[in-house]
């Protein structure tokens, strides 16, 4: 086992930096360039060459590092097409986690031809699954409890796979999937290449490397790229009610959108509702929600229909939005790992963000903590006054739902070609467009809502009627 930390430094210099360096086959060269993909961050850089080489590759990145990338190319790279066996599962924490990697998967793959990514989460009932996987599927990615069901019912057989990645490890450890991860592996052949992430390396996470990997090259990412365009701010909260504290940032920032961290589920509910009854375009994320109405609510977020998402940390990793103004932290997150997961949300990709801390009446000790892994003491600052001529957070966009995706065929260009037939909507009405297996969503301007209604429920996509209500 090796192990070699990369810093954010000039003298930091991998052997390659261009994809076109690698030894990929076109199709997939072909995918980068058409993501806009060329030159390839550190975790990619350094993990790549080492990956497509079929080693065993530990990699200590924070989010927003390109480790998806990382691993996609890796598993994609070795697919043989012809066989339906799974030949590669992807496990992670979350559900939103997990369709965020499968979509990406299956962006890398879409020229490569019949490639099939199914996921396996709960949220969705196991007979359908079960169905899926009656079919076959190259490339499975899931969490650990359902990816367990399936191979205690024989409904899963891995006998075939090459290539297993434990996506955000720390966490999985942290939500108690240790035992799920020790059933799972059992089943695996040894013969396989192994590929761990973790945004942490705690005992953990090394005894576990120990478990799943063999002389494993271990790579640690010191500091992203992305961190370094992020500006960190705290505020006192003092007695001021936690609601009018994010409300008064919120109006004094003006952020296109932003994200707000609260450390219970109550405190997540009672702030999404009070800066909603404030005329603010919010929604809540937290673990006593629906998971449907928790994949409606990322949907809308990450399209624009809503301004504001109150979460608990359920969504601190997981939630994919390549632009984020702003994150909030009413008071300080648990430990300093779970504050650095929040802020990484905003400032992705280079571009600038800003994360703000409220400090509470407790969150003195939690804070000199942060404070000696900074650069710079801490400087706390007053709250804004509460502004009464600034007005709050409004979307300009909703989401239309419709009862059909991939299942039917449908593609976001039939949902664009059915809104724009009549030239009643221009293109530049329509938002983002979400395709899933069951389900589809389109973003629409709010003045064109009703008539985009009508259009899809009063005729044909693909020879068949769909239904559309909004969000």
């Amino acid at each position: 086992m090796s192990e070699s930390t990369v810093p954010n430094a000039p003298e930091a210099t991998p052997a390659v930096r261009h994809f076109s360096e690698l030894k990929l086959n076109d199709a997939l060269l072909s995918s980068l360039h058409e993501a806009g993909f060329t030159q390839m961050t550190q975790v990619q850089a350094f993990s790549l060459p080492k990956i497509l080489r079929g080693e065993d590759v530990v990699v200590q990145a924070e989010t927003g590092s390109g480790k998806t990338v990382a691993f996609a190319l890796g598993v994609l790279s070795k697919l043989d097409t012809s066989s339906f066996a799974p030949q590669a599962l992807v496990l992670c924490p979350t559900r939103e986690l997990a369709e965020q990697v499968a979509e990406a998967i299956r962006q890398l793959a879409k020229v490569m031809g019949n490639v099939k990514v199914l996921t396996l989460c709960g949220g969705v009932p196991a007979r359908v699954q079960t169905a899926s996987l009656e079919h076959g599927a190259h490339v499975l990615v899931g969490t650990p409890g359902r990816v367990l069901d399936h191979l205690h019912a024989e409904r899963l057989n891995l006998a075939q796979l090459q290539t297993l990645v434990l996506d955000e490890a720390d966490r999985m450890l942290e939500m108690g999937f240790q035992d799920a991860l020790d059933g799972i592996i059992a089943k695996t052949p040894s013969a396989r290449q192994t590929l761990l992430f973790s945004a942490t390396y705690p005992q953990g996470i090394r005894q576990l490397t120990k478990q799943v990997c063999q002389n494993p090259e271990i790579i640690k990412v010191a500091a992203t790229q992305t961190q370094t365009a992020i500006e960190q701010r705290f505020y006192t909260l003092g007695d001021t009610a936690p609601a009018l504290a994010v409300r008064a940032l919120l109006l004094e920032l003006q952020p296109d959108n932003c994200m707000v961290f609260c450390n219970t589920k109550a405190e997540t509910q009672s702030i999404a509702d009070a800066l909603t009854n404030k005329g603010f375009s919010t929604l809540a994320l937290h673990g006593d929600m629906e998971q449907k109405d928790r994949d409606q609510a990322m949907v809308q977020f990450t399209n624009g229909s809503a301004r504001v998402l109150v979460a608990t940390d359920v969504a601190a990793r997981g939630l994919d939005i390549a632009e984020l103004d702003l994150v909030i932290s009413v008071t300080m997150a648990h430990d300093i790992a779970t504050h650095t997961h929040r802020i990484g949300r905003t400032g992705r990709a280079g571009a600038a963000g800003l994360a703000v801390t409220l400090i509470g009446p407790k969150d003195d000790y939690k804070m000199r903590l942060l404070e000696d892994t900074l650069d710079a003491p801490i400087k706390l600052r007053d709250l804004p006054e509460l502004s009464t001529d600034k007005p709050p957070l409004t979307a300009d966009y909703v989401t239309l739902q419709l009862n059909g995706g991939k299942k039917d065929k449908l593609r976001p260009g039939d949902i664009v070609g059915a809104l724009t037939r009549d030239k009643k909507l221009a293109v530049d009405d329509i938002g983002k467009i979400k395709v899933q297996a069951q389900w589809a969503y389109v973003a629409v301007k709010i003045a064109k809502a009703q008539q985009a209604l009508g259009l899809i429920n009063n005729d044909k996509m693909k020879g068949k009627r769909f239904r559309a209500w909004a969000l």
